[in-house]
């Protein structure tokens, strides 16, 4: 809402104040200037960065019109499924999640999250995490760096579509000054025809310069910041999880492990001590843990149906 409303203020605040001044707006209507700019813009893109890049960038451009992902409610609602993790490996142990991360659509508690199975890449990160302590060949230290490691290469990939869009917006002022030039040269082959039609020829090279310096300035540049807070958002999140899991590896209980990861969220989106503890004693759903298989029984069960 707010990255929209902010684009059309920027549109609004330049093109109503152009015509305050009695500025006729059909000057500024000039496809060949766009079609050299944005064409030469989009040149540059395909040259300098491999498609991958460029499905991220376009992931990321339409991300950055969407509301938040991670907000207060779904930060609470993360701790609240890894706490119930935490109590059941607890009282289970271990190894009886197993299932769950391999499987995690198919989880007691995992499945009861469906916000956590559509985000591929934070399903990943925890069940993967989680893994290395199912099938226990990583210390607590060697995990932290694993997660640390993993985070780490997310946050360049993410990176990458930043650093794309910031080369864009530096090119196009120089990419309106070339089609200013481009103008400029059309005017001088018009010169010493009528005032009116080489005024209306320079008007239109400065409107390439215009376009180049609005867009970079006002819209690649804005987009480009947008998409990199969203990704150190999404890496403090990491970090959030990350925290709960390695403080549970070290033997931290559950409901400690939770808070180490609680006081870890940057306090704007920071739950209270307080809802923290409401959400794990109302709303945890932790899966009731399996019987232990009595020796013998299952002989006797098979001797009874078959009797």
């Amino acid at each position: 809402m707010f990255p929209l409303l902010g684009l059309a203020l920027v549109f609004a605040a330049v093109f109503g104040g152009f015509v305050m001044e009695h500025g006729n707006p059909w000057v500024l209507m000039q496809p060949a200037e766009l079609l050299i700019v944005g064409g030469a813009a989009t040149g540059i893109l395909l040259v300098a960065n491999p498609p991958s890049v460029l499905l991220k960038m376009a992931r990321g451009a339409r991300a950055a019109f969407r509301p938040p992902r991670h907000t207060r409610q779904s930060l609470i609602r993360h701790l609240r499924m890894l706490y119930e993790v935490f109590s059941f490996a607890q009282r289970a142990g271990v190894m009886k999640l197993e299932d769950d991360v391999e499987t995690p659509e198919k989880s007691r508690i995992f499945g009861n999250y469906p916000e956590f199975l559509k985000d591929r890449a934070t399903r990943e990160f925890v069940c993967d995490s989680l893994r290395m302590l199912v099938i226990r060949i990583t210390s607590p230290h060697e995990l932290d760096h694993l997660m640390d490691l993993d985070i780490e290469v997310q946050r360049r990939g993410r990176h990458e579509p930043v650093s794309a869009l910031h080369t864009i917006a530096d090119a196009l002022p120089g990419l309106g000054i070339v089609a200013a030039v481009l103008g400029v040269v059309i005017t001088m082959e018009a010169i010493g025809g009528a005032p009116e039609t080489i005024g209306q020829k320079v008007a239109a090279a400065l409107v390439g310069t215009f376009l180049g310096i609005l867009l970079c300035y006002g819209v690649v540049g804005p987009v480009a910041s947008r998409l990199d807070n969203i990704g150190e958002v999404q890496s403090q999140f990491e970090q959030v999880i990350r925290t709960a899991i390695v403080s549970f590896a070290r033997g931290a209980s559950p409901i400690l492990a939770i808070e180490y990861a609680r006081r870890s969220i940057p306090t704007e989106l920071r739950p209270s001590f307080v809802e923290m503890e409401i959400t794990v004693r109302r709303d945890a759903k932790i899966p009731a843990v399996p019987a232990p298989a009595v020796p013998g029984q299952e002989g006797r069960e098979r001797a009874a149906q078959s009797a």
